[in-house]
């Protein structure tokens, strides 16, 4: 059977309405999770943070970040994992795995040399919990080394294997600081089971629903087999795609774009090089550059308009002031007055959202 070709109109088309940045937006945060699988937690906050950046450019001016705390903490609709809010929905998918991690030797190794100390956490999170990582007592037998993310307190590597392990589990936050408890209190207790095999056939078609487009063999969207073959035009790769968001387009169910402001870490910009052959656009972020090697910013926000990458949005809270500030907008190609009137009423929801004057938009 020979692959359908995509034109690349229509590939970049499937791409946005699989995150959900065509114009029908979604209306709450569990939807938003649900179909894009992770909402990604960075405490960079030139304007906000990663994960509410990500839910504003979707859901619009009605989101509140209260919302994300309610799904998480007190609904139980979405829980905390490696760095990103996810769905339970995706739960007894993982879980099979997590039950054989960790798989790397030197990681087992640290395990067993440390088994009193994991007892002494699971028994004070089972007396006490749920607790902050300050709480609990540093008991470890055996060290690991510093590395750019850890220090020397061992306490916060232990809670991270066991919540890998299914152990334990994240059950909210004090600001940025993570309260954990055990997991058999914090998810639910009548979750499917499923094979490791099952779960993972199972997570490929989610993740290939998330991307509604990717290539076949890629270590930035896993989905193997799933979904159907494809090729699109003036590419060489083999793609596969999503059988429903195939579906819509032959349907012409398209309600058209829009403009967003997407987050430097915004799933919709992790894959560089489906990025560079579909929509054209060489992403580089630019927050670890030295400043004079920036070309467009410390941490620039791409701008989305249909399903084109227009420019740069360089702009940042100024939290002296009180102003969302503009330092510039990048324009890859000069905008017309009808996209830069696009821009700027963005730019204008994004001020009243965060509840400060805008200041330093450029005129035309």
């Amino acid at each position: 059977m020979t692959a359908r070709v995509l034109t690349r109109d229509e590939a970049r088309r499937i791409i946005v309405r699989a995150q959900l940045l065509d114009a029908d937006r979604p209306g709450d945060v569990v939807e938003v999770a649900e179909q894009l699988g992770y909402i990604k937690i960075d405490p960079t906050a030139v304007i906000t943070p990663c994960e509410h950046t990500v839910l504003w450019s979707r859901i619009g001016w009605s989101y509140e970040a209260g919302q994300l705390q309610k799904a998480v903490e007190i609904d139980r609709l979405l829980f905390e994992f490696d760095g990103a809010f996810r769905p339970i929905s995706l739960l007894p998918l993982m879980l099979p795995a997590m039950r054989t991690w960790p798989r790397r030797e030197s990681s087992r190794q640290w395990l067993e040399a440390n088994a009193t100390f994991r007892a002494d956490v699971l028994a004070r999170l089972r007396a006490e919990g749920p607790l902050l990582t300050s709480d609990i007592p540093d008991t470890a037998q055996v060290d690991r080394a510093p590395d750019g993310w850890y220090g020397r307190n061992q306490v916060p590597h232990m809670l991270d294997f066991l919540t890998r392990q299914g152990e334990v589990a994240i059950v909210g936050r004090e600001g940025r600081h993570r309260r954990w408890d055990l997991a058999e209190r914090v998810y639910p207790a009548d979750m499917p089971e499923y094979s490791e095999g099952e779960a993972a056939e199972l997570l490929a078609e989610r993740r290939l629903q998330a991307a509604g487009l990717a290539k076949q063999k890629s270590p930035w969207s896993v989905v193997g087999m799933a979904g159907e073959p494809v090729t699109v035009e003036g590419s060489k790769w083999r793609f596969r795609v999503d059988p429903a968001a195939l579906a819509a387009l032959d349907a012409g169910d398209d309600d058209g774009g829009r403009v967003a402001f997407l987050n430097p870490y915004d799933s919709m910009l992790f894959d560089r090089p489906r990025l560079s052959e579909v929509f054209e656009f060489d992403y580089v972020l630019e927050q670890f550059k030295p400043a004079a090697q920036r070309r467009y910013g410390y941490f620039a926000h791409p701008i989305l308009m249909g399903d084109r990458f227009v420019g740069m949005l360089d702009a940042e809270v100024d939290r002296k002031s009180g102003v969302l500030q503009v330092n510039a907008v990048h324009e890859f190609l000069p905008f017309e007055a009808e996209e830069h009137e696009m821009v700027r009423a963005e730019l204008d929801e994004l001020a009243e959202w965060l509840g400060l004057p805008v200041t330093g938009v450029p005129e035309r």
